[in-house]
C-alpha cells in the first residue's frame, strides 16, 4: 500500500506520533524513509482537515531535535566501536567508504556539517552519532541541531501542505494538470536545497588525519 493511501487510514494523533517517531530514530542513526513519511504526511494534511500541519510541523521537529541528541549520546558514549558495530548491521548505510566521506565533512565543516546534514539523507543518518563519536563540544552540536531541524523538518511540512493546497486548488480548475505542476515545483524547490547544502558539505575531500575532537 502506498503510504499516503495507508496514512489515511490511521487517525491524526497516530500520524503525529508516526512523523515523530520515525524521524526521531532515523536521526538517532537508523535508515529509515523519514523524509517520505514528512512529505507524505504534509500531503495528507493538505488535503484533510483533522491533521493540524502547525502539530505535524512540530511533532517532525521535535523528532528530529530529540533523535539527533540521543544518536550524539550513544556516539559519544559508544565511540568507534560503535561505528563498526553500525557497519555490521546496515553495511548499506555504514560502510567505511561512507563513514570515512561524512567524517571528512564533519572535521572541515564542524557543526554545519550538522546543520546541513538535515538535507543530505546520507549526513542526516550520520549526523548525530558521528558528531558524538568525534567529541564535537555539545553546545555546538546542539546549536546545528536546533536549527536544522527547525528548518528542515518545519520548512519540508510548510513548503508540501502549501504545495497540496495549491494542487488541490488547480486540481479543481485544471484537472491532473495543476497537480503535476504544483508537484515540480515542490520538488523542484527542495532539490535546489539539496543541492546548495551538499556543496557546502562535500561528499569528497581530501584525507586527512583523524583528529581528537572537533572544535575543542
Amino acid at each position: 500500500m502506498h503510504v499516503q493511501e495507508w496514512l489515511e487510514t490511521v487517525p491524526a494523533v497516530a500520524v503525529y506520533a508516526l512523523v515523530g517517531i520515525v524521524i526521531g530514530l532515523e536521526s538517532l542513526g537508523i535508515p529509515l524513509p523519514g523524509e517520505i513519511i514528512l512529505v507524505s504526511s504534509a500531503l495528507l494534511a493538505s488535503q484533510h482537515g483533522d491533521i493540524d500541519p502547525v502539530i505535524l510541523g512540530a511533532c517532525a521537529t521535535a523528532g528530529a531535535i530529540i533523535g539527533d541528541s540521543i544518536g550524539y549520546a550513544i556516539g559519544r558514549k559508544g565511540g568507534r566501536p560503535l561505528l563498526a558495530w553500525l557497519g555490521g548491521k546496515f553495511p548499506r548505510h555504514f560502510s567505511e567508504a561512507h563513514i570515512a566521506t561524512a567524517e571528512r565533512s564533519f572535521q572541515k565543516w564542524g557543526m554545519w556539517a550538522v546543520f546541513f546534514g538535515r538535507f543530505v539523507a546520507l549526513l542526516r543518518i550520520f549526523a548525530g552519532p558521528l558528531a558524538g563519536v568525534l567529541h564535537m563540544p555539545y553546545w555546538k552540536f546542539l546549536t546545528a541541531n536546533v536549527l536544522g531541524g527547525i528548518l528542515w523538518a518545519g520548512g519540508t511540512t510548510a513548503v508540501i501542505y502549501y504545495v497540496g493546497i495549491v494542487a488541490e486548488s488547480w486540481l479543481k480548475r485544471f484537472s491532473w494538470l495543476g497537480l503535476v505542476l504544483a508537484v515540480l515545483i515542490g520538488l523542484t524547490s527542495m532539490l535546489v536545497l539539496k543541492r546548495k547544502a551538499k556543496k557546502t558539505a562535500p561528499a569528497t575531500a581530501e584525507p586527512a588525519p583523524a583528529p581528537a575532537s572537533v572544535g575543542d
